[in-house]
């Protein structure tokens, strides 16, 4: 049997993309993801999950999904999304295997079995699938941890490259962040930054709408 781990990194933030990882490996390879003391990316401090994460790349297989601001903005829900997400890389990384894999999600909603139903209807060979979406996955399942560990590595180099890119440093993306908070009231409706913003976020909505207010109360 087959073991694959899924996690996200940046659902939170008000900047950047949203990352999900996926790592697949045989059931009996899972001692050697132990060894390298995979685990929630949270608990790891940025040079120990960057050394993790530069032994599990080349040696075991995985796949990372990319959601842009936009796509986020434009998703009717972030929890499908997600779903939608998960799928794909249970699709991707499952497409030619014959044997069964046992998928081990850190499930995002507070409704697993609803969401657990949203990522099974979207599987294209669901009988060789063991779904099992759980809360702290990461904390629990060291396969779990090794995605974890990808895709907050994964985001934190797609951060970097976009502060070069816009030659600006907004802090982490995420909404309490004070150099973030700066960067947003200045640039919230700045053309040359919304494509890193995720407009549909309260913390941009609130801004948006206390313009409008101000512009109104001057005619």
């Amino acid at each position: 049997m087959k073991l694959l781990g899924i996690d996200d990194a940046g659902r939170g933030p008000v900047i950047g993309p949203m990352i999900l990882a996926g790592v697949i490996i045989d059931q009996e390879e899972e001692k050697e993801i132990k060894a390298l003391n995979a685990r929630d990316s949270k608990l790891l401090t940025p040079t120990g999950r960057r050394t993790i994460a530069e032994k599990l790349k080349p040696k075991f297989t995985h796949h990372i999904t990319t959601s842009s601001p936009k796509q986020i903005d434009d998703s009717s829900n972030l929890n499908y999304l997600e779903a939608i997400k998960t799928a794909d890389i249970i699709n991707h990384l499952t497409k030619n295997l014959k044997e069964k894999t046992k998928a081990i999600v850190d499930c995002p909603s507070v409704n697993i079995d609803s969401w657990s139903k949203d990522v099974q209807d979207l599987l294209e060979n669901p009988k060789n699938i063991i779904l099992s979406c759980e809360h702290k996955a990461d904390a629990n399942h060291p396969i779990v941890g090794a995605a974890s560990i990808l895709a907050k590595e994964h985001r934190e180099e797609e951060i970097y490259k976009l502060k070069l890119k816009h030659k600006i440093d907004f802090g982490s993306g995420y909404p309490a962040d004070p150099k973030t908070k700066k960067f947003i009231q200045e640039n919230f409706n700045n053309p040359e930054h919304k494509d890193i913003i995720r407009h549909s976020w309260n913390t941009v909505k609130k801004l948006v709408k206390e313009k409008a207010s101000s512009q109104k109360k001057l005619f």
